[in-house]
C-alpha cells in the first residue's frame, strides 16, 4: 500500500456521513479491460494456444493468480504461473505506456472528489509495477493512498484490499463508497461492508441492496454517492 497524504490530514466538508470513495483502476478509471484481454491472447498465440473468446467474461476483473492459472488449465499451456505472470505484465505494460485512455466521466470525478476533500484511494487488483504506470496518466497526487494486488496477502473477491484502504483512512467501512465494474471487485467491496456503485465494463451486473448499478461514471458524482451512505439500503438500476 502507498499513501501520499497522512489520513489525519484528510477532513470531509458538508457535513456528510460518507467517509472515503475506494475507486477501482481497469476498467472503472481507465479503459484498460481490453489491454488485458489482447495480452492474454498474443501471449497464449505465442505458446501456441487459441483463446476461447467465451473465457473472457472468467477472466475479467480477477486477480493475475486466478485469471492465468484459469487460462492455463483450460489450455494446457506448458507454462508456469510465475511464468505466465510475467510475461502478461510485459504485454500489458507495452500497451498502456503507448497511452491509457480515461473511462468517460473519470477525470470529472476524481477532480470533484479532490474539491470536496473526500478522502479517495485506488485499490486495484493489478500489480504495482502496473498501477505507477497508470498513475501517470490518471494522476498521482489524486489519491490519498493505493493498494495494489500483489501488496495484500489476498486480493479481490476478498476483502483484505478494500479493508486495507479503510484502515489506511482511519474509516468505518459502512461509510465508504466503493466504484467498481466487475462482479469479483464488487464482492470484494461488499464484503468488506462498503456501499457500491457498479459500472459494468465486460459482463452484466445486478443491483441489491446497498448496491447500485449505473451505465457510466457519467452518472455519479459527490451528492450522489452521498446519498448512498444516507440510504444504503436503495437500490438504482440504471439499465
Amino acid at each position: 500500500m502507498t499513501s501520499t497524504v497522512p489520513a489525519s490530514l484528510f477532513r470531509t466538508d458538508g457535513g456528510s456521513a460518507l467517509q472515503a470513495v475506494f475507486l477501482d483502476m481497469d476498467g472503472t478509471l481507465v479503459d484498460t479491460e481490453g489491454f488485458w484481454w489482447d495480452a492474454e491472447v498474443e501471449v497464449f498465440a505465442d505458446l501456441g494456444h487459441r483463446l476461447d473468446e467465451s473465457w473472457r467474461d472468467v477472466v475479467v476483473g480477477g486477480p493475475m493468480t486466478r485469471s492465468a492459472g484459469y487460462l492455463i488449465e483450460s489450455t494446457g499451456a506448458d507454462i508456469t504461473l510465475a511464468e505466465l505472470t510475467v510475461l502478461l505484465n510485459e504485454k500489458f505494460e507495452q500497451r498502456i505506456d503507448r497511452g491509457v485512455p480515461l473511462m468517460p466521466g473519470a477525470d470529472r470525478l476524481l477532480t470533484e472528489l479532490a474539491r470536496h476533500n473526500i478522502p479517495t484511494a485506488l485499490v486495484s487488483a493489478s500489480h504495482r509495477q502496473i498501477i505507477d504506470r497508470v498513475l501517470a496518466s490518471l494522476g498521482r497526487d489524486r489519491f490519498g493512498l493505493t493498494v495494489a494486488g500483489d501488496e495484500v496477502g489476498r486480493t479481490k473477491p476478498h476483502p483484505e484490499p478494500y479493508l486495507t484502504a479503510a484502515r489506511g483512512f482511519g474509516a468505518d467501512p459502512a461509510l465508504c463508497a466503493v466504484v467498481e465494474d466487475t462482479a469479483t471487485g464488487v464482492a470484494a467491496a461488499e464484503a468488506a461492508g462498503c456501499r457500491v456503485v457498479a459500472v459494468p465494463s465486460v459482463a452484466p451486473i445486478t443491483p441489491s441492496a446497498g448496491r447500485v448499478v449505473v451505465r457510466s461514471l457519467e452518472e455519479v458524482d459527490v451528492p450522489f454517492l452521498r446519498t448512498l451512505i444516507a440510504s444504503p439500503g436503495a437500490e438504482r438500476n440504471a439499465f
